[in-house]
């Protein structure tokens, strides 16, 4: 017998390696202590039911049919000379630690397993065709959730509305979600979540699945009838998108699973010290940031666009940013994407004047850009129309922009070729990197690898410059592009009340030094909603926190509490960005409560969102000094 134990912070993982077959999990979950491995074979044993097959089912890391599997397969697929062939019986040929290989007839797996010191469980497959070609449809990221977690949560959600929670029960049948939007995507589920009856922030057991992976995807959790369920996600992969060649290989993005024993918060918990000690985390202070989008928007003159920095700088800004509207062409949104070249005719001198003034007050510089996207109506596209992902049939257009295929080598070399120019003529410290549309009808593995290939280039190339992902706000949240870039931007409404929630909910995966979370000007430019400067600084205060407003219009008194709140924002953010996430299950809905802990100090805001609907209020000191100490 041979069972394979991890071990990482509270969480033990064993796998029965025995073989013939693939490993199979049996147990993910609680910290086993010194349990005898052949015990715990013995306690995950299953028995033979009546009218079924006459061994116990199990899934393994692959689940196969081959196997008696009658839940979604692992892996889908067919040899174009034989497609009608029965489905691959994998056998296990090998266990290096938490790396297991295994080979069927044309076709060789390794799969990885980890578990890290903080509980979070990474896996992933590569799987290597041999002798033949293998037409490649799915390989999923399975893992087996266990009878008590009958209840299901995920996220959806769409522009400025994203991270929106929903919740079901876990019933006899498959929960699927499929994302056919070449990016993550607004509703993207973020994290999947099975758990006990009424689990919430700080109570209830829980286990939870992340993709790493910015194109399309699946993602799923399943219970049949014979008591076993699962969680998994997978690549979603159009019909002949992947066919392996003869020692070709496909790797999955990695699979990141959390369990707990105290809610949401323990999964937020582990897997915000696991993203934290990613040697690619940022190691320094997060600056405060001024974004021009929402304060000039495309009228892009120098004076205007200096008066503003100088008044940043004097508020305490750290960073400045020129968003859209200084490349050629760029007079609105329908034209210019394409063509990365300072616009003579607004900047004559380049952008060196305010770049030079930008560094002169003190702060560091960024620029928009927009790479993957090109307008029909720009240099770049009358020359080579032929560089359109799906050039053969146009898709509708989004936002009058089209996506540039980055897997075409010459739109790629042409792309990196022009980011590489600005990086090395400019003193540029920051890319805010948008992403401004779906892909339709097109295959995106492709497409995702280049975009992949072409942030760790520059990133080699310029590692002093750090990234933005920006996807129409939210909709490119996830921890593969996380692993090239140093945060995001949490979504395009800085409206506070929406962003209450937003935030709340990108913060079950991301900490808070992640979340690009800006000011905006006193009507939300989104929402038309007019709420206090209060409100919209306390709301910030918890992500990254910024300005995106036109601070030179703003009245004294309220540049007087800004500069306060950027202070207050310097003072904290060591404890912001370090410590743990408390978000309480409050009483009353019509509140919410959460904070962040540190060593030997804490600070918690109490929102109220809307009128409630009860007589009293709880006694929020006390319940905020019981999150404290809990």
């Amino acid at each position: 017998m041979t069972v394979v134990a991890l071990r990482g912070g509270a969480v033990s993982l064993a796998l029965d390696a025995s073989g013939p077959g693939l490993p199979r999990v049996l147990h993910w979950g609680a910290h086993l202590g010194a349990a005898d491995p052949e015990g715990i074979r013995l306690a995950a044993g299953r028995p033979v039911a009546h009218a079924a097959l006459d061994v116990p089912v199990a899934p393994s890391l692959v689940p196969e049919p081959a196997a008696g599997w009658r839940g979604r397969p692992g892996l889908a697929g067919w040899s174009p000379a034989d497609p009608a062939a029965p489905s691959r019986a994998f056998r296990l040929q090998g266990v290096e630690g938490g790396t297991f290989h295994a080979t069927a007839q044309g076709l060789a797996l390794r799969t990885q397993v980890e578990l890290d010191d903080h509980g979070v469980v990474k896996l992933r497959h590569r799987l290597t065709a041999t002798d033949q070609p293998f037409a490649l449809g799915e390989l999923g990221l399975v893992l087996p959730l266990p009878p008590p977690a009958t209840e299901v949560l995920d996220l959806s959600g769409h522009w400025c509305r994203e991270r929106s929670p929903q919740r079901r029960a876990l019933t006899l049948g498959t929960w699927l979600r499929e994302q056919r939007r070449g990016r993550t995507g607004f509703d993207a589920p973020l994290l999947l979540v099975a758990g006990t009856p009424g689990f919430g922030f700080r109570s209830g057991e829980v286990w939870g699945v992340h993709l790493g992976w910015s194109g399309d995807s699946r993602w799923w959790a399943e219970r049949l009838p014979d008591a076993n369920a699962t969680l998994g996600a997978a690549e979603l992969l159009q019909p002949g998108e992947l066919t392996l060649q003869p020692g070709d290989s496909y790797e999955t993005p990695w699979l990141y699973a959390v369990w707990s024993d105290r809610g949401l918060d323990g999964l937020s918990a582990a897997l915000h010290r696991h993203i934290r000690a990613r040697p690619s985390h940022p190691r320094t202070p997060r600056p405060v940031v001024l974004n021009t989008w929402e304060a000039v928007y495309f009228d892009h003159r120098l004076d205007r666009l200096t008066e503003l920095a100088e008044t940043a700088a004097e508020l305490g800004v750290e960073r400045f940013v020129l968003d859209d509207g200084w490349f050629r062409h760029r007079r609105d949104d329908t034209a210019g994407l394409g063509d990365w070249y300072v616009d003579a005719d607004v900047w004559p001198d380049g952008l060196h004047p305010l770049i030079e003034r930008v560094r002169g007050l003190g702060m560091r510089f960024g620029l928009w850009v927009e790479p993957e996207m090109v307008n029909p109506d720009s240099d770049l596209y009358r020359a080579h129309p032929d560089w359109v992902l799906g050039a053969a049939r146009l898709p509708p257009t989004w936002r009058h922009q089209q996506v540039l295929n980055l897997a075409h080598p010459d739109a790629y070399a042409y792309i990196l070729g022009r980011l590489d120019a600005l990086l090395t003529e400019y003193d540029i410290a920051y890319l805010k990197w948008d992403h401004n549309r779906d892909v339709v009808d097109a295959p995106v593995h492709a497409q995702t690898l280049a975009v992949y290939r072409l942030l760790d280039e520059l990133r080699a190339r310029h590692p002093g410059v750090e990234i933005e992902s920006c996807a129409s706000g939210g909709a490119r949240v996830d921890l593969g592009i996380l692993a090239r870039t140093d945060r995001v931007w949490g979504s395009d409404s800085n409206d506070a009340l929406e962003r209450q929630h937003i935030q709340r909910w990108t913060a079950l995966l991301l900490p808070g030094e992640l979340i690009g979370a800006h000011v905006g000007p006193p009507t939300a430019h989104t929402s038309g909603r007019t709420q206090a400067l209060s409100f919209r600084l306390a709301t910030a205060l918890f992500g990254h926190f910024g300005l995106e407003w036109d601070v030179t219009g703003a009245p004294e008194a309220e540049r007087a509490q800004l500069a306060e709140a950027i202070a207050l924002y310097k003072r904290l953010r060591g404890l912001l960005h370090s410590g743990e996430l408390v978000r309480a299950d409050h009483p009353d809905p019509a509140a919410l409560v959460h904070g962040v802990v540190g060593d030997g100090e804490a600070v918690f805001a109490y929102v109220q969102l809307t009128s409630s609907a009860l007589p009293a209020l709880a006694p929020e000191q006390a319940l905020v000094l019981h999150l404290a100490a809990t």
